[in-house]
């Protein structure tokens, strides 16, 4: 089942995951990491206890649907940590641009300081 048709199955059947009462598919996507592996932990001991008590092999709704949530909340936190990475990237890649700048103002800041008491009156003269 490919995700798209996980969240559609998921919102049309209207989902309920364990978390401080229940919530819904889309209230999932405001949980903190840590609250999401808090639901994944409870739905994983669901699906645990289901297969214990089970003397049969056939999949019964119950557990299709547990086993979707857990699709689910899988998805979700990949996506979030995916999201964080990026944040992180895109952090350190704008300190390196900072720093970058800030050494290039440094050399040009010195390529100034070295010119003589003619290049320098020659550089204010053009820019009057």
């Amino acid at each position: 089942m490919t995700n798209n048709e996980l969240f559609i199955n998921a919102t049309r059947a209207n989902y309920q995951f364990p978390f401080r009462g229940m919530i819904n598919v889309i209230d999932l996507w405001d949980l903190s990491l840590t609250n999401l592996d808090s639901v994944f932990k409870t739905l994983n001991a669901e699906a645990k206890k289901s297969e214990e008590e089970s003397l049969l092999n056939t999949k019964s709704k119950e557990d299709e649907e547990i086993s979707n949530k857990i699709e689910i909340v899988k998805y979700i936190v990949s996506v979030k940590l995916d999201e964080k990475k990026k944040r992180e990237d895109a952090k350190k890649n704008a300190e390196m641009r900072q720093r970058l700048l800030e050494i290039k103002a440094k050399r040009q800041d010195a390529a100034l300081e070295n010119m003589s008491d003619e290049e320098l009156d020659k550089a204010l003269a053009e820019l009057e």
